[in-house]
């Protein structure tokens, strides 16, 4: 198989509160385990067998995209969080935010929005261009940014699976609770690249 589930950097109970063990176990453990599997067996002895996860999403659409899509989604989403991290930006980053949108407060307000108005599943991103210049987006389903040419720099998850365990139908405070466990660390490494 080319590609493999990562393990988490931290044990499943360490999101705790914001993130049950169990819903680690589900979401990661059975959802994205699905989304890899399926997508190895799509890329099994085709053109994108030998591409970059990257690559296979911007070039494909329709199965083979959904399935590698959230594979990548997910993992980028979990890999942002950390029971310990940097609580808040600094740097380039952070006078970016303070720019664009007034204050970290208020990108936060904009961003949890983006994310409870969002009808159905899919994802909310921080993402930048090539200048640094910073986007809110809505994708349903498996949507990207990389497939707009833009750098996912965050993302927050509004399938009902990643909170439906642990929140039910709130999806509005899943999202304002994810900021107890964002790295802002690993996201500005992101927004550096």
């Amino acid at each position: 198989m080319k590609f493999t589930q990562p393990k988490l950097p931290y044990a499943p109970d360490a999101l705790m509160p914001v993130i049950s063990p169990t819903t680690i176990e589900f979401h990661y453990g059975k959802h994205e385990k699905a989304y890899i599997d399926t997508l190895n067996k799509l890329i099994e002895g085709t053109e994108y067998a030998d591409m970059a996860l990257e690559d296979i999403i911007v070039k494909s659409d329709g199965k083979l995209f959904n399935n590698a899509s959230q594979a990548w989604n997910h993992i980028f989403y979990f890999f942002q969080f950390s029971p310990d991290g940097i609580k808040e930006p600094s740097g380039a980053l952070r006078k970016q935010i303070d720019e664009q949108f007034g204050s970290l407060d208020e990108f936060k307000k904009k961003f949890e929005e983006a994310g409870a108005t969002l009808f159905g599943s899919g994802w909310v991103w921080l993402a930048a261009d090539s200048d640094g210049k910073l986007f809110i987006q809505q994708s349903g389903n498996a949507g990207n940014p990389l497939t707009e040419g833009l750098q996912p720099i965050m993302t927050f998850d509004v399938w009902e699976h990643a909170y439906y365990l642990d929140y039910q139908n709130l999806r509005a405070e899943y999202l304002h609770r994810l900021w107890d466990i964002v790295d802002w660390d690993v996201i500005e490494m992101r927004y550096g690249r």
